[in-house]
């Protein structure tokens, strides 16, 4: 089973990628191993709405995100971690997501989605944000909703943990480090 996590954290060893890493551990638990994309060290240039992928499927960007198109299409598993920023994800997982646009137009346009694969396809979002207010995970969870079914991930799971700001704070939250670890073997089954 083929295992991907994108970290959309901007912050090293902040609680997004904290939490993550717990994910992680529990996908290793159980016995398999995860690839994790750290999206805030990679290039990836914002889709530019050229139409290029609309015939093709294909980005005609070049960049990092060819890294990610390739484990995305060999992927039985996809985890999405982010943090909440202004009530949406952040920059870095955003520009990700909108250069998935090709994908878009591979699976509606030209009639062609990613193929289900031995094991199906299945996600888990991770949402960590500051304020105390459901909108901010409301408006997340949608535009991941909208990422997962363009790339063909029927179903997904959401964790979010709201009210968790400084640096490290989540480490203060055993609870929401378990219910992470428990979510990633939970992902594999």
């Amino acid at each position: 089973m083929k295992i991907t996590a994108f970290c959309g954290s901007p912050r090293k060893n902040g609680n997004t990628e904290l939490l993550l890493k717990e994910v992680v551990r529990g996908v290793e638990d159980a016995g398999f191993q995860a690839d994790v994309f750290y999206l805030n060290l990679m290039n990836i240039k914002p889709c530019q709405d050229c139409g290029g992928c609309n015939e093709t499927g294909e980005c005609i960007i070049q960049d990092d995100m060819e890294l990610i198109y390739a484990a995305i299409r060999a992927s039985d598993r996809i985890v999405l971690a982010s943090p909440v920023f202004f009530f949406s994800l952040s920059a870095q997982t955003k520009a990700m997501i909108d250069r998935c646009q090709s994908f878009w137009c591979e699976k509606y346009l030209l009639k062609r989605p990613l193929e289900e694969g031995r094991f199906g396809r299945k996600g888990l979002l991770l949402l960590v944000g500051g304020m105390k207010k459901e909108i901010g995970v409301q408006c997340s969870g949608e535009c991941a909703r909208a990422f997962f079914r363009t790339v063909s991930v029927p179903e997904h799971e959401t964790l979010s943990f709201l009210g968790i700001d400084a640096k490290g704070e989540i480490l203060h939250h055993p609870a929401a480090l378990k219910e992470a670890y428990e979510a990633g073997k939970k992902l594999v089954e």
